[in-house]
């Protein structure tokens, strides 16, 4: 204890002795002066910084919509509060500067490599690289292949129909966002577009690719659609089909072979991605993910991808697509006319594959129940639970679920085939 005490004394004698020689050099007033104008608190009050304010808010509101009302929580989360972090004034997580495009030309004077972002950047900007390279993507595709069972797609190939139909509402958005009252480039209105297709890491790689400096919006746009698939599809089931329609009845879909289920895989791959190489990154990771659940050899493999992979990559790719949310690139007309554009996107690709199962019916003498058409966009297995509800108020022992399960996951590789080929064109 003496000695304690000693020790205290020391310390008290050295700041005392020390405080006359820092007083020669420091200016109290000064201090504060400069420490107030380096909280973000003030830069609230300067110039746009109101508009920072409001982006807050705006993360804050997509955290309440992940949380208490559970949409698409899993990436709404982590993109909303990516939202907040980027917006907030000094703390220097993300830079937009450093990923336009004259900053990453290499024939510009200003270019920087990728060097220069882990050397300069902040954290959102060296995680930003996984997004801008592509890679969380087709990682995240890996999962859902694992993740995905096709064996309702094998049993019924006529799905795969539906799932296509669907895709239709990607390319009649691009078709109409060219208009000029939009101002939209081919390349930004593709991507949009793509928000029709219910799959947000699709239109997260197709607009890295096409139109980074759209991902923020497109990115909240796609996501917040998927999570209303409840609220939007059923209105627009209704209104294409009747009652009668409502209630037809499917037969139950034969039992699919391990053999099936393994072979497929390696065919949609092989086969996808020579005829749209574009595509192959996409379908190759989707594929390579499925097959290692259907094979059966590598649990580890396809447990890790399913789970611990995949929660790592969710939580990297909703933070830094949230980090492109600025203010600057958020809060214009541009963005509204996104989250406009996006819901009719959305809602004529459920429209279509409604309206294609019905055409389908003309030429089958085994009735499609056209419900399960709108579960043609990827939202797996939203879309299709919502093809069952709607089915079963309509007669509540027909079971749609499995059928409606064929179009759904046939709507995956119909949205990565979709950007394929806008990227072919485009990119």
């Amino acid at each position: 204890m003496k000695n304690l005490n000693r020790l205290f004394t020391i310390l008290i004698l050295l700041f005392v002795a020390v405080i006359p020689v820092m007083a020669q050099d420091f200016s109290f007033g000064e201090s504060i002066s400069k420490f107030s104008s380096e909280m973000g608190f003030t830069a609230f009050f300067v110039g746009d910084g109101w508009k920072n304010a409001v982006m807050i808010c705006i993360g804050c509101f997509l955290l309440y919509l992940a949380i208490k009302k559970e949409y698409e929580p899993l990436l709404l989360l982590p993109i909303a509060f990516g939202m907040i972090l980027t917006n907030l004034p000094g703390a220097g997580l993300f830079h937009t500067s450093m990923w336009n495009d004259e900053f990453l030309n290499p024939e510009s004077s200003f270019y920087h490599s990728y060097r220069h972002v882990m050397a300069e950047g902040g954290l959102l900007d060296i995680l930003y690289i996984g997004v801008k390279a592509g890679v969380y993507p087709c990682l995240i595709f890996l999962g859902v292949g694992a993740m995905t069972d096709f064996g309702p797609l094998i049993a019924n190939p006529k799905s795969l129909l539906l799932g296509a139909a669907a895709q239709v509402g990607i390319f009649a958005t691009f078709i109409l966002t060219q208009l000029d009252i939009f101002g939209f480039t081919p390349a930004q209105a593709a991507s949009i577009g793509i928000i029709g297709g219910a799959d947000g890491p699709t239109a997260i790689f197709l607009t890295t690719k096409l139109a980074p400096e759209l991902l923020g919006p497109i990115a909240v746009a796609a996501y917040s659609y998927m999570a209303l698939v409840p609220v939007i599809q059923p209105p627009i089931m209704k209104l294409c089909t009747t009652e009668k329609e409502r209630k037809i009845r499917m037969k139950q879909l034969r039992q699919v072979s391990k053999k099936e289920k393994i072979i497929f895989p390696i065919v949609v791959a092989i086969v996808v991605s020579l005829i749209l190489p574009s595509a192959g990154t996409l379908i190759g990771c989707l594929m390579l993910g499925n097959l290692m659940k259907e094979s059966g050899v590598v649990e580890r493999l396809s447990k890790c991808v399913q789970n611990e992979l995949n929660n790592i990559v969710v939580i990297m790719l909703g933070t830094t697509v949230g980090a492109t949310a600025t203010a600057e690139a958020f809060l214009n007309v541009q963005t509204l006319s996104i989250l406009c554009v996006g819901i009719v996107a959305f809602g004529v690709a459920s429209a279509c594959g409604v309206l294609f199962a019905k055409i389908m019916n003309l030429f089958l003498k085994e009735k499609i129940n056209p419900l399960i058409g709108s579960a043609g966009v990827s939202a797996v297995p939203m879309a299709a639970r919502v093809s069952q509800t709607v089915g079963s108020k309509a007669d509540p022992r027909n079971f749609l679920l499995m059928h409606a399960m064929g179009p759904n996951v046939a709507g995956v590789i119909g949205s990565a085939v979709a950007a394929g080929a806008l990227l072919s064109f485009l990119g």
